[in-house]
């Protein structure tokens, strides 16, 4: 692996190696690790979550070495660089048309897809739902059952290299059409109602303490999100800004379901 590494760091700093035979072979065998789940472009470790800006270089020179070729499956038609992700029955996914996975993104053993998008270098762990039209952006990283509901936007990042993907952490709810962006972390258990949106920059405010506590591109475990909205001034004058609200958390004492449904009546958090 490490061997493997170099390498594509020096492919990286030198672009004129691309057309060496063995620096492509590498650059395919590590998007195989990664369609496969043995590699990640992010992982946690101690409790923190470290991006594999490498493995990330190779994606991006993954597009570079590849030649555009055209796809027929019945009466459809694509023409692309990245071959669709194959192979569902043995990996145990269910995949329900017209859902798409690029190769390169990994799937892992009972998760669902919907008629959804997934692209190269994301990740979806085990008993995940991707719901009617959503779509996950490259390298995204979701963890154990997840619900991502219809039309939510999880968003991709390829460049800069060393940038976080978003990640979802195991069992999250993320409602009808939130938006999830620019390496934002949404922590474990954490319930967002729908229409939340949710970039680097938006602020989150924690209202359930008597003074709102605020911080951007983290959604603390547990938490339930809702949409809202602050007023900013400007040149103009003042004007509501869309933010994001903390209003309570999900139960330790009950189960994962269970507490889920708790959270969405008790805070009467749309889905």
């Amino acid at each position: 692996m490490e061997i493997l590494k170099n390498n594509i760091e020096k492919a990286w700093i030198n672009n004129s190696m691309l057309g060496n035979i063995e620096i492509q072979k590498d650059i395919r065998k590590i998007i195989k690790l990664l369609d496969s789940g043995k590699l990640r472009i992010a992982e946690k470790m101690n409790g923190f979550w470290q991006v594999n800006d490498w493995i990330k270089k190779a994606v991006i020179m993954y597009f570079q070495i590849q030649s555009m070729k055209t796809t027929e499956i019945g009466p459809f038609e694509f023409y692309d660089k990245i071959p669709l992700k194959k192979g569902f029955k043995k990996i145990g996914v269910r995949v329900v048309p017209h859902a798409i996975a690029r190769y390169g993104s990994h799937i892992s053993n009972g998760a669902i897809l919907m008629p959804s998008y997934v692209n190269i270098g994301a990740y979806i762990d085990n008993g995940t739902m991707i719901d009617t039209w959503a779509t996950v952006g490259s390298c995204a990283q979701i963890g154990k059952n997840v619900h991502v509901s219809g039309g939510v936007g999880i968003g991709g990042v390829l460049e800069p290299a060393q940038a976080s993907p978003v990640i979802i952490e195991d069992n999250v709810f993320i409602g009808s059409r939130c938006i999830i962006v620019e390496g934002v972390k949404i922590e474990t258990e954490a319930v967002l109602g729908a229409n939340v949106v949710i970039t680097a920059s938006t602020k989150i405010i924690d209202v359930t303490t008597p003074k709102p506590i605020e911080m951007k591109g983290i959604i603390p475990e547990r938490s339930v999100v809702i949409p809202g909205s602050f007023t900013k001034s400007f040149k103009a004058g003042k004007y509501n800004v869309p933010c994001a609200l903390i209003i309570g958390q999900r139960k330790e004492s009950t189960d994962k379901k269970t507490s889920l449904n708790q959270a969405l009546r008790t805070h009467n958090v749309a889905v």
